[in-house]
């Protein structure tokens, strides 16, 4: 499974990709706010910044609702680099661009999935990734994880080449799950990937190795 990092901070990216496991980026308007991102320009620039750093995909969301104004940020956003992915939502305009998109070589990233259907329907429209968002699927009482099942299940029934990326994911948990469910990719906090190394034994069993060392060398 590949590991995206769901931030706009450099500092947690860098981290990310020094560790040796990063595949990419994911972002959002409101990450961008987090991190003081204002204006048109030093959000292009960010976006930059940011496939400067990482060696995989970066997602990068358009702002418009309407159809014409999604397919005119979406090629200015792809025109920024080779890596840029155009993060589309998974409504009527989104579906409709991501197909125009897709014909003119565009990668895209349907956002904003809660359902099996529009999953489907990013799919035939030719989506490179869609992404369900689990997080928010369970703060409504509503089994997010259980959704990353049923899509993976049909996008192997069908032999779609849409990429199943698991977002909203809230803590490490949420991985190993991403995992079990069949998720092609898990866009996660920093935090959340690195507790993935978190394990008493482990602890316990570096402090024994140490100690008896010391024990040889004493």
């Amino acid at each position: 499974m590949k590991f995206f990092i769901d931030t706009a901070n450099l500092d947690q990216i860098r981290e990310a990709q020094d560790l040796g496991i990063l595949d990419g980026v994911t972002t959002n308007p409101s990450l961008m706010a987090k991190e003081g991102i204002k204006g048109d320009e030093n959000v292009k620039n960010h976006y930059k910044a940011i496939c400067d750093i990482v060696d995989g995909d970066v997602s990068a969301e358009v702002i418009a609702t309407d159809y014409e104004g999604m397919i005119k940020e979406g090629e200015i956003l792809a025109a920024l680099h080779p890596q840029i992915v155009v993060k589309v939502p998974a409504t009527r305009n989104g579906i409709k661009s991501i197909k125009y998109l897709s014909t003119k070589g565009i990668r895209t990233n349907c956002t904003l999935v809660f359902s099996v259907g529009q999953a489907l329907l990013a799919a035939k429209a030719g989506a490179t990734y869609v992404s369900p968002f689990i997080g928010r699927l369970d703060d409504t009482a509503t089994d997010g994880i259980d959704l990353i099942y049923k899509i993976a299940d049909m996008f192997s029934s069908y032999n779609f080449d849409t990429q199943l990326l698991a977002a909203s994911v809230r803590h490490t948990m949420h991985i190993i799950q991403c995992v079990e469910a069949g998720a092609d990719v898990a866009t996660c906090p920093l935090d959340a990937i690195l507790g993935l190394l978190n394990h008493p034994l482990t602890d316990i069993g570096l402090e024994k190795f140490l100690s008896d060392h010391k024990k040889l060398n004493s």
